[in-house]
């Protein structure tokens, strides 16, 4: 049995077998790549360079435009250069680099969702209060909540994570670095552990549906009865 640190490198899966077909996967990359780019970074600069477009509406879209794009660049270049080098190394560290932004960007996306489901229930069932409930500095501190839990919550995925001894080789079955596919090549019974924390991050993720799901039906039955 070996501890992750002894392992310099993981191999991801190959998504072809040919090179014509490696090609192919690079082409359809970067082209995901380019419109993830283009569209995020025209949401970006309007927000920010547009003074009428300074509203929590606004403010929350720019903040998920970022994890949207953040989420994208942290697989899919390191795919596109796989495919065009005909290679499948990552370094243990870019991996766990890579599992945690990832996770980062995913747990952001979550939150800025809830909360953007928030605001809506705000400006639609509450409208002479909008600007009390969500000024400036409540946007700041609820966007500030939402990247500091999805930090936190990645930081304590991807250590548990990589604590974990492997004896299970080093090969992935996956394009890009995430748990399960590493669990896999775990024989501790400590794993136990990161499907405990894995349950908690699907009873929070859980928790905001509801949330968003209770707002919504709040905002079709209650918003004409207390305009408010």
């Amino acid at each position: 049995m070996s501890n992750s640190s002894s392992i310099s490198h993981f191999l991801l899966l190959p998504l072809a077998d040919t090179w014509q077909l490696q090609l192919l996967h690079f082409c359809l990359f970067l082209g995901i790549s380019l419109a993830a780019l283009l569209a995020n970074g025209l949401i970006i600069s309007a927000v920010a360079c547009g003074h009428l477009l300074h509203t929590p509406m606004f403010f929350f879209l720019l903040n998920l435009a970022l994890t949207n794009l953040g989420s994208i660049l942290t697989t899919v270049p390191k795919a596109m250069h796989n495919s065009l080098w005909d290679t499948r190394n990552i370094s243990h560290s870019a991996c766990a680099a890579q599992l945690f932004l990832f996770l980062f960007f995913i747990s952001a996306e979550v939150s800025l969702l809830t909360v953007m489901c928030y605001d809506r229930y705000v400006s639609i069932c509450k409208p002479l209060h909008y600007g009390t409930l969500l000024g400036s500095r409540a946007c700041a501190h609820m966007a500030a909540a939402a990247w500091a839990c999805a930090f936190l919550y990645a930081l304590l995925h991807t250590a548990n994570t990589f604590s974990l001894p492997l004896c299970q080789g080093n090969a992935l079955g996956q394009f890009f670095c995430e748990v399960p596919q590493i669990l896999k090549l775990s024989c501790s019974h400590s794993k136990l552990r990161e499907l405990g924390i894995t349950v908690v991050g699907a009873c929070l993720g859980f928790s905001c549906f509801v949330f968003i799901v209770f707002l919504v039906c709040a905002d079709l039955q209650g918003c004409a009865e207390d305009p408010l």
